[in-house]
């Protein structure tokens, strides 16, 4: 996340008419939203109104809800009032520290993701993930100087890494960390959870259909229409769309090497790291995942990019309606049972 929070950019545009913003009496017009500041990324809004207006309104609820879920799972800067993961982080070794449900609740699914993927989602890899953004960001600022981090300091953070050691009370909601060096990193998870409250916010408030795009998390709430959603999934090399999802209430989430990396001696190292190796994953240069759940969808869009092709298969594929597709290093791509009746390549 951002160490100061952007300025708010809301930019709405008719895509379907040449007449301007004016209502079209017949039938709704298509209307888009894009903010940037919440969660590192740019967040898109795709929907339809019968005016300008009823679409801002829908747009600033969008964004007004995320950014209550950004503020709170922030590990990096504090907020006046509020205690977030960055508080948690700072003071939950000294004692219990109290937090709002929605942390709990966060933190709950997310020990439940970990047993779910056999690990391969741990929000307690924080103090090996830190080393990784510290060196990343220090390499990104100065790329002359780009350098991987020592191994013994990785293996020496890998020693905080224990999610037995995040102690939760669900009835007094408080967070307590039994080992001092531990440290909650929720970046698997955070921001398809956030996702997933705020569909959930907006369709107990009657909106019936809207496209919601955060970074690499897609949402569909309903349907365009009388049709679903179309969502493109994007090539690894940057070469426009490996395919396209037809989505109705359900999810589509991505995590690849393009999303976030830096460069040292001319090899790009990205940030999805396997808790094995505690270096960036190497089995796949991109995966996506179709699930209802966003949230569950980002825990195991990253769990089946640190497991080999066979146990990302079979996990996948004990989930009801859950898909996935892979993109290798080669360029070859692999999808489980089902994907191709979704996908349109």
């Amino acid at each position: 996340m951002h160490r100061k929070l952007a300025a708010f950019m809301l930019a709405v545009c008719l895509s379907l008419s040449l007449g301007g913003c004016a209502p079209n009496t017949e039938q709704p017009e298509r209307y888009q939203a894009q903010f940037l500041s919440l969660f590192d990324t740019l967040t898109t809004v795709v929907g339809y109104a019968d005016t300008e207006e009823d679409f801002t309104a829908q747009a600033a609820a969008v964004r007004d809800a995320l950014q209550v879920y950004h503020e709170l799972y922030d590990i990096y800067n504090t907020y006046e009032g509020l205690t977030n993961l960055k508080v948690v982080n700072d003071t939950a070794a000294l004692a219990p520290v109290q937090v709002d449900k929605r942390i709990m609740d966060l933190l709950v699914e997310a020990k439940e993701m970990y047993a779910e993927t056999d690990g391969r989602v741990n929000i307690a890899m924080g103090s090996v993930l830190s080393v990784w953004h510290d060196y990343r960001d220090a390499g990104i600022n100065d790329p002359e100087s780009a350098e991987l981090p020592p191994m013994e300091l990785l293996r020496e953070a890998a020693q905080h890494t224990d999610l037995n050691d995040l102690i939760l009370d669900e009835q007094a909601l408080t967070v307590y960390f039994a080992d001092p060096g531990l440290k909650l990193d929720v970046g698997a998870i955070a921001k398809g959870y956030a996702v997933e409250r705020v569909a959930d916010e907006l369709s107990a408030a009657g909106i019936t259909s809207l496209l919601l795009s955060v970074g690499g998390n897609v949402r569909a709430i309903g349907a365009k229409g009388d049709e679903p959603w179309s969502v493109g999934i994007q090539d690894p090399d940057g070469e426009g769309l490996l395919c396209s999802v037809e989505a109705i209430d359900t999810s589509v989430v991505t995590s690849g090497v393009y999303q976030r990396y830096y460069t040292v001696d001319g090899r790009q190292y990205h940030h999805i790291i396997d808790p094995d190796t505690l270096m960036p994953s190497e089995y796949y240069l991109s995966v996506s995942v179709v699930y209802a759940d966003s949230g569950q969808a980002d825990a195991l869009s990253t769990a089946l990019f640190n497991l080999s092709l066979e146990r990302g298969r079979a996990l996948i594929e004990s989930l009801p309606d859950a898909y996935a597709i892979w993109v290798l290093p080669d360029g070859s791509i692999e999808y489980s049972a089902g994907f191709e009746r979704l996908a349109k390549f």
